[in-house]
């Protein structure tokens, strides 16, 4: 599992919900995006580490729903599952590539079989493998089922925010 910080912003709640029922409603939560480069313990000698300092982190927003009581401030752990992640990443690029080379191979035996004339009709057979294998991934992308396996869900609030009431001297 890819686990990540996030803080919840805004809580949307359900029409049959009030303000102190915060239970399955839509909440938007907030992560920093992370710089490759500050996690290291050379980040103060390194020049890459220098350019990461100076900009401004980016946050990622996300809208997600919850049964969780959370509230807003709350610092909750998000997570994506490693084994549906993979999965994508795998049809994505290894489809459109199993097209380019199987399409390959065959348009070059049929330029050895002289059934095509010419070695460009293979190449552009080749490329038309390609396509249909990224038409095939992406296809299988904008499935319902890959879709939903793709949404980070809230696995535990790990913090709450503490309200000051009043400073005293």
């Amino acid at each position: 599992m890819i686990e990540e910080n996030a803080t919840v912003i805004s809580i949307h709640l359900a029409a049959n919900n009030t303000a102190d029922d915060i239970v399955g409603n839509k909440i938007t939560v907030e992560s920093e995006i992370k710089s490759s480069c500050s996690g290291c313990k050379q980040v103060d000698n390194c020049g890459s580490g220098q350019v990461a300092k100076a900009f401004p982190q980016a946050k990622l927003s996300l809208d997600l729903y919850t049964d969780l009581p959370v509230k807003i401030g709350d610092t909750v752990v998000i997570g994506l599952s490693d084994k549906h992640l993979l999965l994508s990443a795998w049809q994505v690029y290894l489809w459109p590539l199993l097209g380019l080379a199987i399409a390959s191979v065959l348009g070059q035996w049929f330029v050895e079989n002289e059934i095509f004339s010419h070695e460009l009709i293979a190449i552009a057979f080749g490329i038309l493998g390609g396509y249909l294998g990224f038409c095939l991934a992406r296809h299988q992308q904008k499935r319902g089922k890959y879709c939903d396996l793709l949404i980070p869900r809230i696995l535990r609030i790990t913090s709450s925010s503490i309200n000051i009431v009043e400073i005293a001297e």
